[in-house]
């Protein structure tokens, strides 16, 4: 696609969103049975591009671009496959045992990062919250469906996939990754000075919240009498994985509650017979917390359970489904959402800590006229010298 036809679907996307946001309250004034009456506006600027814009332009891609510049709008977990698009996706989605290991949404129309699983292909190439995939497989990942970037980046184990990375650096960095089996991460668990018990999922699951469990009886058993749940970078697990962690701590009131257009709410209250750990607790997120662990998080917090500490997470908790059209194509939309119990939409605001520690920032080593200076592929630069964050989490429970 030229510069005139990418600009063009920019636009074309940018203004259908803005439109149908547009159309959305008006219509609300106007007529119930016809909530979107500029709508039409929408194709009749359509039909003037295609008469009269300098050269034809690929109406396939524009529709595709302006359907994903809609859903990106109100959802940046949602994606539109056309009809092509989402027979592949229903054919290959758990054909391929490979992936490079990213937890993705959309980010400015592209592909961005959410985490890297940690000793994933993606990780140890220095992957991680932030960056942006401009290209995957040498396709421009601008208006690309979220779901279809998961589909290419997955494949059989051994084989390479080759990315362009958009991050701090003066120009996209080019790399390749070699897709791999994953494996879930080990849970660190340790003892700290003064009694304090020191717990890092990495990923949550079922099984992951049953070895946590063993850790909490573990850790009791070794004298901790302070716990400090490092939930940082932990964005592997679904909702039900992070009301199923929160149980393990509170013995009372509401984890979360799910609420879409069509769903009645659905509260998820604490199961006290499930509680192991009763003695205080600390948690630590970051920018990299997302889904499981921002449900639990948000849980322990608004109960006055643990004190939170860190960065706000990312904005990842919402029950999605797959919805057809008649043309065979199809939208992956969130229909209900995850809230605090304080009635925050986790996916919309994220998560923010009692007690906000942004990790710093990592300077670009330069050289001496000032160019920053490219690293090895796989050496990670984003290594503060001090973990600010957890030293406050050690200092809050200290004082507990």
């Amino acid at each position: 696609m030229n510069s005139r036809a990418k600009f063009l679907v920019i636009v074309s996307s940018t203004f259908l969103a803005l439109l149908l946001l547009l159309g959305t309250v008006l219509g609300k004034g106007t007529s119930a049975d016809n909530p979107y009456p500029h709508i039409g506006v929408y194709t009749e600027v359509l039909s003037r591009i295609k008469s009269e814009y300098v050269e034809e332009p690929d109406v396939k891609s524009v529709t595709l671009g302006a359907m994903n510049g809609l859903l990106e709008s109100i959802d940046p977990f949602a994606s539109y496959l056309n009809a092509e698009q989402y027979k592949e996706y229903l054919k290959n989605n758990d054909g391929y045992k490979g992936d490079v290991g990213l937890v993705l949404s959309k980010r400015f129309g592209y592909i961005g990062v959410v985490s890297a699983i940690p000793g994933s292909p993606a990780a140890k190439a220095g992957l991680t919250t932030g960056d942006i995939l401009e290209t995957i497989k040498g396709v421009a990942t601008r208006d690309m469906p979220l779901a279809y970037a998961y589909l290419l980046l997955h494949g059989n184990p051994g084989t390479t996939i080759d990315l362009t990375v958009l991050r701090r650096r003066p120009e996209p960095q080019k790399m390749t990754l070699t897709r791999a089996g994953l494996t879930s991460p080990p849970i660190v668990s340790k003892m700290m000075p003064n009694d304090v018990g020191y717990l890092r999922p990495e990923t949550l699951s079922e099984a992951k919240v049953k070895e946590i469990a063993a850790d909490l009886r573990d850790l009791q058993s070794k004298g901790a009498k302070r716990l400090l749940l490092d939930l940082r970078q932990c964005a592997v697990g679904g909702p039900e994985d992070g009301i199923a962690l929160a149980d393990l701590f509170l013995d009372k009131g509401l984890v979360t509650y799910l609420q879409g257009q069509r769903k009645p709410r659905q509260d998820f209250k604490a199961d006290a017979s499930k509680v192991v750990w009763k003695l205080p607790v600390v948690v630590l997120t970051n920018r990299g917390t997302a889904d499981a662990a921002e449900v639990a998080a948000a849980a322990l917090g608004d109960n006055k359970r643990a004190q939170v500490v860190g960065e706000r997470t990312y904005g990842d908790a919402s029950l999605r489904r797959a919805i057809t059209m008649d043309d065979g194509s199809a939208i992956i939309l969130s229909v209900a959402k995850y809230y605090s119990p304080a009635g925050k939409a986790i996916q919309d605001v994220g998560v923010t800590p009692n007690e906000v520690v942004q990790e710093p920032e990592p300077q670009l080593e330069t050289d001496e006229d000032g160019e920053a200076v490219r690293p090895d592929v796989n050496e990670t630069e984003r290594k503060p010298s001090e973990d600010v964050i957890l030293k406050k989490g050690i200092e809050i429970l200290n004082k507990s």
